[in-house]
């Protein structure tokens, strides 16, 4: 959970948003078709949509990195089909928004309307700028293509209206699905949702164009998917190609190499790969989790930057998000949600600022005091799903270094009495955190080098890999096997802490 203040009211229904249809050009294909959207809905849908990204993911703070993506991606969208001379000029002079995203989930994935987005996950599992054009060409394409509009239009009244999709697919390597719990509905389905396979198909042909007409080597994109095989395998979670909305990675592997040399065969030498450029770009980047925002262990949540730690109830799951941490039952049928509350100067405001919502009961309130030493106060309230299920909620705000944090749970009314416990564990546990290892923990980063030697890549690994990492998790990053011999001046990517 990163110092992110912003304040959202408590929701427990979304809307689903309704498509309508538009008949408007296909800027790849040229052709007049139906879709769900016109453009400029599909541009205001990405402008709506876009903060709530920033909030729930956050932005990788680093200006070089972050001014790369907008370079490399402007460079890739002006051979894409929105830059050519025959685009309609409402195309043409949309403006794209390029983001890192601070997450280790490796992914890649765009919004309607020209935000493209990368999380530094994937940025440490590619190794060139080639590798990185064509998945940028990928998601232009999904942007020029209007595949979230395609997939609008096929929804019927009152189900799911937007579709979106990311490189690799949720299937494998998608978020939790409770991280939704802080997205309005159409962000979410943006996010997790998929786009069909034949939608992706044409993606990937279009990254591989657009990256092949910027004079990149596009065959090195296959390399992604071979990684993105091997992760798959590593977890046995190798989904069968007739099963899965996305193509195989396997076959997208085979595939890219053959979709470039057609473009070479076109006359587009694709000579480009500024391996060094890249690998000194994302030396230093952070890899995997960062416990500066907040980490689990030994049964305690700890937050290094702000100070506080508190109990993670037995048997509970817990979910660190930029805006805020989410607790979960075993059996996932009670939740409490921990968030900074700016708006309120004080906890008794703070927890009224819910319990005062139309359809909330108060049952009781009070006075509290978290782990002896600070300020709280607390409240039990009835409310009620829009199917009439009645809920119970606890509602507990402690005042702690000029911030007011608020833990928001609650389940179904007869599970309260049992749940009570737990949601009591984490809130009456609440502390300063003064362990000074804690306190000064940093993050796993990558060490992009050189090879001095030449061996096999597993002599190169630190013994022992930080944070508990597998070997074979290295070696894909770096896209090599554990017994491969690395000739000295190779390029490498290693874990250090």
């Amino acid at each position: 959970m990163k110092l992110l203040k912003h304040y959202i009211l408590l929701s427990f229904f979304a809307a689903f948003l309704a498509a309508g249809c538009s008949i408007q050009k296909n800027p790849v294909t040229g052709t007049t078709r139906a879709f769900g959207y016109s453009w400029s809905q599909e541009v205001q849908i990405g402008k709506e949509v876009d903060p709530e990204i920033v909030a729930q993911f956050g932005l990788y703070n680093d200006d070089n990195v972050a001014n790369y993506v907008v370079e490399i991606g402007e460079t890739v969208l002006e051979q894409s089909h929105l830059r050519r001379p025959e685009t309609e000029s409402h195309f043409r002079e949309t403006e794209f928004t390029f983001r890192i995203l601070d997450s280790p989930v490796i992914n890649a994935f765009a919004l309607p309307g020209g935000y493209i987005y990368f999380t530094r996950g994937m940025m440490v599992h590619l190794s060139n700028e080639a590798q990185f054009a064509v998945v940028m060409g990928h998601e232009i394409g999904h942007v020029a293509a209007r595949h979230s509009s395609q997939r609008a239009l096929r929804q019927t009244i009152g189900q799911i209206a937007v579709i979106g999709g990311a490189v690799m697919g949720q299937e494998i390597f998608g978020l939790p699905g409770q991280t939704i719990l802080d997205l309005s509905s159409t962000a979410a389905q943006l996010i997790f949702l998929s786009y069909s396979r034949e939608n992706e198909r044409e993606s990937d042909n279009l990254g591989v164009e657009y990256a092949a007409m910027s004079d990149y080597d596009a065959s090195e994109g296959a390399a992604l998917f071979t990684s993105l095989k091997r992760i798959s395998e590593m977890h046995d979670q190798n989904i069968p190609n007739f099963v899965s909305t996305h193509p195989d990675p396997g076959e997208r592997e085979r595939a890219i190499p053959e979709e470039a040399s057609n473009w070479k065969d076109q006359g587009y030498e694709q000579s480009t790969r500024n391996e060094e450029r890249y690998m000194e770009l994302i030396d230093g980047m952070v890899y995997g989790e960062d416990p500066r925002q907040g980490f689990a262990e030994d049964g305690f949540f700890y937050h290094p930057d702000l100070a506080f730690q508190f109990e993670i109830p037995v048997g509970w799951s817990l979910i660190n998000q930029p805006s805020q941490v989410v607790l979960l039952s075993p059996d996932e049928d009670a939740v409490s949600v921990f968030r900074i509350d700016s708006e309120s100067g004080t906890p008794q405001q703070s927890v009224r600022s819910v319990t005062s919502q139309d359809g909330i009961t108060v049952v009781n309130e009070s006075e509290a005091l978290s782990s002896g030493s600070w300020g709280a106060w607390v409240a039990k309230a009835h409310a009620a799903l829009e199917d009439g299920t009645p809920l119970t909620l606890q509602v507990y705000a402690v005042d702690f270094d000029n911030n007011i944090y608020r833990f928001l749970s609650y389940t179904v009314r007869d599970n309260y009495d049992s749940m009570e416990p737990g949601f009591n564990t984490a809130t009456e546990s609440f502390d300063r955190l003064t362990d000074s290892g804690k306190l000064n923990i940093e993050p796993v980063r990558v060490r992009a080098f050189r090879a001095e030697r030449s061996g096999s890549f597993e002599s190169f690994l630190p013994d022992p890999l930080p944070g508990a990492r597998d070997a074979l998790e290295i070696a894909i990053i770096n896209q090599v096997e554990l017994d491969e011999q690395i000739e000295q001046g190779r390029w490498l990517k290693i874990p250090v802490q």
